[in-house]
């Protein structure tokens, strides 16, 4: 199937059109996703996350179980931004078509992802992103998306830190079913003070650089990779909510 298909929406994004369709899938999720294909463990800090409003939800991005398990988690619909080719996989292609979500191709500059990302944010929900842009034990130097993306829409970054999700999904009841769990930490939201609505490079780096500290605070050491000098972390460009 050509992904270069899928196109949900390109400029509005009504969010009524999706919810009952997640509601469903939600329902099918949560019993299926964490009792026989992974196990949920501690969930943290879901008090930090804003209800309602458009929000940037970033997290750290171990394994392909990653969205899934936020989303499993997250007390509101989320739209991931999602590598376009993990639509074709097979059988499991078909749950972010029916969630909807915004394909990335990656390589290239993609207005079209762009501009589907803002109208989430613009019609007050929630837009879920991996700033790395890839998997890795540990994190990366960050991308500037996610950084423009917030300050073009003006909106909140909810911080989330995710450890256990390597080689999940899995085969229910195997080893590593029975003793490994997935946790999941929510952090405080913040916004950045930026109010151009197209920062310099430079700026976005730093803007990028200093959400991405945020987030390796919620990680163990291990998992800091880039990041895990905590003392380079600085906090000019944000403010906290």
């Amino acid at each position: 199937m050509n992904t270069k298909t899928y196109i949900p929406w390109e400029n509005t994004y009504d969010p009524e059109v999706w919810r009952a369709r997640r509601r469903v899938l939600r329902a099918v999720f949560r019993p299926v996703g964490f009792k026989l294909l992974a196990r949920l463990g501690r969930v943290e800090g879901l008090d930090n996350v804003p209800r309602q409003g458009r929000l940037v939800v970033m997290f750290n991005h171990i394994a392909f179980f990653d969205p899934l398990a936020v989303l499993g988690v997250l007390p509101r619909d989320a739209v991931p931004m999602m590598k376009a080719e993990a639509l074709d996989y097979f059988l499991l292609g078909y749950l972010p078509r029916w969630w909807g979500v915004v394909p990335i191709w990656r390589g290239e500059v993609d207005l079209l992802a762009i501009r589907q990302s803002l109208a989430v944010l613009e019609a007050e929900e929630a837009l879920l992103i991996a700033p790395e842009g890839t998997r890795r034990p540990a994190l990366s130097q960050a991308k500037l998306g996610m950084a423009y993306l917030a300050a073009r829409a003006q909106a909140p970054i909810l911080p989330v830190a995710i450890e256990g999700t390597e080689g999940f999904p899995t085969w229910p009841f195997s080893p590593r079913w029975w003793k490994q769990r997935i946790h999941l930490k929510f952090g405080r939201p913040f916004r950045y003070v930026v109010t151009q609505r197209n920062p310099s490079r430079d700026l976005l780096r730093r803007m990028t650089d200093e959400a991405m500290y945020v987030l390796a605070r919620l990680l163990p050491p291990h998992r800091r990779g880039y990041y895990a000098d905590l003392s380079k972390a600085t906090q000019e460009t944000i403010v906290w909510l």
